[in-house]
């Protein structure tokens, strides 16, 4: 007879010292770390840890040129000035995806433009964005999202023939490649983070990579108040000559970010690894269904994000409320689970009220001109879709191993043999979820 659920007063298989945190700090990390605080140098655009991450990640990227950053969010936002899109552009980007993926084209008086995500990817849909190109189109974002590298090669066709940049969000996706190419390097410009969450941990941060020497300067610039320096010198000028921000990185996170830089390889490894496994073993349930990873490519799963089907089960339920049921719980019985994104992008309210630099700004400077733009949730049904029926597995990230996703996949198979009473308690006041220690948050 089946075990019952915890959910339901049974034992559950996990307890949360089952897990270990990320990120994995090392020798490495104390070392580069110890080496700021010894020299005394915390600050500068040019100050040793600083510079030698910028080194490291354009030869581990294949990248001409790299600038780090305090956040992917102020890389994206210096890669759309650096190619110039300015008021009234129109920026295309997917539908799912974090909201800095589209923000930042308003943070230059630019319109973000929906597209729809593949079914199986949840990457911008290449087949659908044509449609959304118009004579006011400047760029687009194709984002990797959570490790899986976006459909690169009709995307740069489509950006070639309409004459758009391409910038690449990469935040989620170090060390991924398409077809054998870095994911980040193929666009104009390419957006990565190192907050404590990502692959690659500084706990802050961010990293901007060009081939383009124009794109280097002109993010340069809006990394630092758009004030130029002295050739020669290298000293400030105090002579701004375009708007800019204050994006620099410092050095104590670039230099916990070089340290698990040594070990990105082996920790995707890892990742890659418990990835499979779970894939391979979730397969087997009826009612799940796992991520995919297109062909020829590697996904580096920043998060296992997978999918749940009330229909393959039996249960005559609505796909929202199934998944709700079975993360409540799954919850219960320790196996760490939740959602990332609960709605499409274009469904959050700073869109629904339009409201930027002030109520209208920027979309009024072409609603002024006749030009809609239409952010009603229902166009994008994938995304609709996808928010509906997924949800994020933690602890499938190292130091986790083996024996802890074992557990996990017990847990799986403990909720889907009791669907029915799982169903019972899906309105219980139950928020699933992970805690902010698992992933370096105090």
């Amino acid at each position: 007879m089946p075990s019952k659920l915890a959910i339901a007063g049974g034992k559950p298989v996990l307890k949360r010292a089952d897990y270990k945190n990320w990120p994995v700090i090392t020798d490495d990390d104390r070392k580069l770390v110890n080496q700021v605080l010894d020299s005394g140098v915390v600050a500068g655009g040019t100050a040793p840890q600083v510079v030698a991450l910028e080194k490291e990640w354009a030869e581990f990227t294949g990248s001409k040129y790299c600038l780090t950053t305090c956040s992917g969010t102020a890389a994206l936002h210096m890669a759309l000035a650096a190619v110039d899109v300015g008021p009234g552009d129109e920026v295309i980007v997917p539908a799912y995806t974090f909201l800095a993926t589209a923000s930042c084209a308003l943070h230059q008086m630019a319109i973000p433009v929906f597209v729809d995500v593949e079914p199986k990817t949840f990457t911008i849909d290449p087949a659908k964005i044509e449609a959304a190109i118009t004579e006011r189109t400047k760029a687009i974002i194709p984002v990797h999202i959570q490790g899986c590298p976006a459909d690169m090669d009709p995307i740069l066709d489509i950006a070639k023939k309409h004459n758009l940049y391409v910038i690449e969000d990469a935040c989620q996706a170090h060390g991924a490649q398409y077809k054998g190419r870095m994911c980040g390097t193929m666009g104009h410009a390419g957006a990565f983070s190192l907050n404590n969450l990502k692959n690659l941990c500084g706990g802050e941060g961010g990293l901007y990579v060009t081939n383009d020497t124009d794109f280097l300067k002109k993010g340069d610039l809006v990394r630092y108040f758009g004030d130029e320096a002295d050739e020669k010198t290298l000293r400030q000028k105090y002579n701004a000559s375009i708007l800019g921000y204050m994006y620099r990185n410092q050095e104590l996170p670039a230099a916990l970010a070089r340290g698990q830089l040594k070990h990105l390889d082996e920790l995707n490894g890892i990742r890659i690894r418990n990835a499979e496994f779970l894939t391979t073993e979730l397969s087997k349930i009826p009612g799940v269904i796992p991520p995919c990873c297109p062909p020829d490519c590697k996904h580096v799963y920043w998060f296992y994000a997978t999918r749940f089907d009330p229909k393959a089960t039996g249960i005559d339920t609505e796909p929202r409320r199934f998944r709700i049921a079975v993360e409540k719980a799954l919850h219960m019985e320790g196996v760490m689970v939740g959602q990332w994104q609960v709605m499409p992008v274009p469904a959050q309210d700073i869109f629904q009220s339009k409201i930027g630099y002030g109520k209208g700004y920027p979309w009024t400077i072409n609603e002024a001109q006749g030009i809609s733009y239409d952010y009603n949730p229902d166009n994008f049904l994938v995304a609709r879709m996808l928010c509906d029926t997924y949800t994020n597995i933690h602890g499938f990230t190292p130091p986790n191993g083996l024996d802890l996703l074992e557990r996990i996949i017990e847990g799986f198979h403990k909720v889907f043999d009791n669907l029915d009473e799982a169903m019972e308690h899906a309105d219980d006041d139950i928020t699933p979820g992970f805690d902010g220690a698992m992933y370096g948050v105090g």
